[in-house]
């Protein structure tokens, strides 16, 4: 796929930025796909969409959560040439009970990922579990900057997986053969409950960031109390659910199968993000 237009969709995101990331410092054409980025792109308004896909022969495809866009899309990208595709899918989408199949962002990876396999163009699925950069660029980060992660994850486990091992595997399959109708879940190498994240945080940072368990209930009320809506508590206590239930303690083998190695430990994603000044200013 060398000299040929790869088009990153959710270019700004986890994995997406660094995606763009590792394929320009490979020489690499890389464009942003956003209502501000390379090419203008919005989910809702498809007369974005082909003037995105123009002379694009590689996509990576963040989807919009809640809604079944990526049917059409992929069928529309394959219409204007798209040669390869790589979709970032979710760990447990095909483990029944992991997600209520009527919640409408597991409903759009369920839709997504069969719409991918119906293409007959080069595809790759990418499953990540949590996200370890959660607790430094996502929804943990005001937790930890506080000093107490509050949480209804009780005592379970997850393989959290380094955002740049996804990149790394990603960018292995949008550039390189071999890894066509692949379907890599991807994890790092040991289960890490919430109180030991915290614990290698802390000892990242030099500073006691604590685990404190709560009740689903009782999450909510805290959070509907902030300033969430009802409803939107309820879906983030929701999404914990797999934590809670241990469904997420398993180690994948997608980063050995697609780059030939081991991915980053959770420790070593906790150090290099303290080192980088990713929690300064934590009390």
């Amino acid at each position: 796929m060398t000299g040929q237009q790869i088009l990153v969709i959710g270019g700004t995101g986890k994995s997406g930025r660094r995606i763009v990331s590792r394929l320009r410092a490979a020489g690499l054409p890389a464009l942003v796909a956003s209502r501000s980025g390379d090419r203008r792109f919005d989910w809702t308004d498809r007369d974005t969409w082909d003037t995105a896909l123009e002379g694009v022969r590689a996509v990576y495809l963040v989807p919009f959560d809640g809604e079944q866009l990526t049917r059409p899309f992929v069928e529309r990208a394959v219409e204007l040439g798209v040669q390869r595709l790589v979709l970032l899918s979710g760990r447990g989408v095909d483990v029944p009970g992991y997600v209520d199949p009527r919640n409408p962002a597991a409903q759009t990876h369920i839709d997504g990922e069969a719409a991918v396999r119906d293409l007959d163009i080069e595809w790759t699925i990418v499953r990540p579990g949590w996200f370890a950069q959660n607790f430094d660029e996502g929804f943990f980060r005001d937790a930890v900057l506080a000093g107490e992660l509050r949480l209804p994850a009780g005592d379970g486990a997850a393989t959290f997986v380094d955002a740049e091992d996804i990149a790394a595997v990603a960018v292995a399959a949008l550039t390189e053969d071999g890894h066509d109708r692949q379907v890599y879940e991807l994890s790092g190498p040991r289960a890490v409950t919430i109180a030991e994240a915290a614990a290698e945080i802390s000892a990242a940072t030099g500073r006691e960031i604590r685990y404190v368990p709560l009740s689903p209930e009782d999450f909510v009320a805290e959070l509907t109390v902030s300033g969430w809506s009802p409803g939107d508590a309820a879906d983030f206590a929701e999404a914990m659910a797999p934590l809670r239930r241990d469904l997420d303690s398993h180690v994948s083998d997608g980063v050995r199968r697609a780059l030939g190695r081991e991915p980053r430990d959770f420790s070593e994603y906790a150090k290099a993000a303290a080192a980088a000044g990713a929690w300064q200013g934590v009390s």
